[in-house]
């Protein structure tokens, strides 16, 4: 490692308190080797990366009578540098710390790999004092020492000191042991870049993902061109940007998750966490610690603090799912930090202030819950401020292909599967089913046609058995079909597909299937198709 030192004073001054200058060179090897020794000791005696910086740079300014001092790490993949630790500047002073490679003394050591040692600081042009920590007069009497940090030959950052001037002072052996401390520091200040790389990593990814969440849930990218789910989406922009609680009920599998995220996303909270309770899936016994948290000890288990779903909501939309099903005891709790805006953890006296958005959902009747003592009346009161109601999807029946479409290109796209449509006579097939389950059970059985289907087209057969009912079939109250059936079925499916794609043209309809004119009409006549019926079907 090279130091070059440029001396300009030539006044003899005391050397500076708790400096290395001492008459006997013995005593000076023993100081270095008891600040090697601390130094060593600190970045061995914890996990904590940056505490172990700091406490070594506590330690050189003890040591070395350093008045400020900095850790500064080159961001990997950039060219900028910035104070990581720093000992004698403010927090501001610090995010100021900022330098490009070459620029500045710190910026020319990281971008040559050689340290420098500036005698007086307000004489050189290319200290910048960026951080701006440093008076005019403090200048003439300050020295400054920079020398690199590196690691396997890569300069990686850089350690920096302020001290005292003295003619005297012997920058010699103040390099040497700043040196020496560079190489101890190295793998901390490699890990603690590394961990820096990962945190920024991690966030980027998260502001995509939010990003990526805010656009999918943008009212206007979700499916619904009925009139019932038309008024939903006008609703829910209506409400988004409110701190109204929201009640959304409706039938299982109607989408109420959706609607919730859409909006939390489209609110003034987005960029804060959505936390999602599901009421019914949490046992009674565990439900009050899963929303409201516990201290250590709290009860029997208890190990540890945890944080409940309220506290980590904090900010942000906390969507409670199935509220129906909530017991009686943490009815009143909610009661409590709805008109409070505040809760306390199981096992503790202390309350945290809540500033939650709460979106609850549910399939039940709360009315009818209100009477039979299940549900309590001020709760649903206070739940009930803005209500939306999703309808089922059999009363939104122009929704229906659009969902249909929207699932099979999305499981397609999943499983790369070569699927470009649904036949004509399986969309007859779906548009004639009741769907108990709503859009959730569409999603499922649009995925189950996906993964067995192999050609371009998704047909009837692909679907679910209880969906492979023909209205003849449906009549006579019968689920199961012979050969014959199956076989007629089929091939009525494939002349109804190629007459929709010839328009109904039945000459070329024949030569789409390979067959004759005479054959498709004698079929045509059997199954009691109309050809004229798909002229204008796209």
């Amino acid at each position: 490692m090279k130091g070059s030192v440029h001396n300009t004073g030539s006044k003899k001054e005391p050397s500076g308190a708790g400096s290395l200058d001492f008459p006997d060179p013995r005593h000076r090897e023993l100081e270095e080797l008891s600040c090697l020794y601390e130094v060593t000791k600190a970045l061995s005696s914890t996990l904590n990366l940056r505490a172990a910086l700091k406490d070594v740079m506590n330690i050189l300014a003890s040591r070395m009578g350093m008045t400020r001092g900095t850790i500064s790490i080159l961001k990997p993949g950039t060219s900028e540098l910035q104070i990581e630790v720093a000992h004698g500047l403010s927090a501001e002073a610090r995010r100021r710390g900022r330098y490009k490679l070459g620029e500045g003394i710190t910026g020319r050591v990281v971008a040559t790999g050689e340290a420098l040692v500036i005698p007086r600081i307000g004489e050189d042009p290319r200290f910048l004092n960026r951080t701006r920590s440093r008076g005019r007069a403090r200048k003439q009497d300050t020295s400054f020492i920079c020398v690199p940090i590196k690691h396997d030959n890569e300069t990686i950052g850089a350690l920096s000191v302020d001290r005292p001037f003295s003619d005297d002072a012997s920058f010699e052996s103040d390099l040497r042991l700043l040196t020496i401390i560079s190489g101890l520091l190295a793998q901390s200040v490699s890990k603690l870049q590394a961990a820096n790389a990962e945190k920024e990593s991690l966030l980027n990814e998260n502001k995509t993902l939010r990003r990526a969440l805010a656009e999918k849930y943008h009212v206007g990218n979700l499916i619904g061109k009925s009139s019932r789910m038309q008024e939903v989406f006008d609703m829910v922009l209506r409400v988004a940007g409110s701190n109204a609680t929201v009640l959304l009920r409706g039938e299982s599998g109607t989408g109420k998750s959706m609607i919730a995220k859409a909006i939390h996303f489209n609110s003034r909270r987005k960029s804060k966490p959505f936390i999602m309770v599901n009421c019914s899936a949490l046992p009674e016994t565990l439900i009050e610690s899963e929303l409201f948290g516990h201290e250590k000890g709290a009860f029997t288990g208890a190990s540890s603090l945890k944080k409940g779903r309220f506290e980590l909501a904090q900010g942000g939309t906390i969507f409670l799912d199935e509220i129906g099903d909530l017991p009686n005891a943490v009815q009143v709790k909610l009661l409590h930090v709805i008109q409070e805006k505040e809760f306390q953890r199981l096992g503790s006296a202390r309350s945290l202030k809540c500033n939650v958005r709460i979106v609850a959902a549910t399939n039940k009747n709360l009315e009818e819950a209100m009477e039979n003592g299940q549900f309590r009346e001020d709760l649903y009161y206070r739940l009930n401020v803005f209500p939306i109601y999703l309808p089922p999807l059999r009363e939104r029946r122009t929704d229906l292909l659009l969902l249909a479409e929207h699932f099979m290109e999305r499981f397609a796209r999943e499983n790369d599967k070569p699927i470009k449509r649904i036949s004509a006579p399986a969309i007859d097939c779906l548009m004639r089913y009741h769907w108990p389950g709503n859009v959730r059970e569409l999603q499922n059985c649009i995925e189950r046609a996906v993964l067995v289907c192999d050609e371009e087209v998704l047909r009837i057969h692909h679907l679910p058995p209880n969906l492979q009912v023909s209205e003849d079939c449906s009549e006579k109250g019968r689920t199961m079909r012979s050969l014959a059936e199956g076989v007629a079925m089929f091939e009525k499916e494939l002349i109804v597909e190629a007459l929709v794609e010839t328009k109904g043209n039945q000459t070329k309809a024949a030569k789409l299937l390979d067959t004759s004119l005479r054959i498709i009409n004698y079929k045509i006549n059997k199954y009691g198709i109309n050809p004229k019926a798909y002229k204008d079907r796209p």
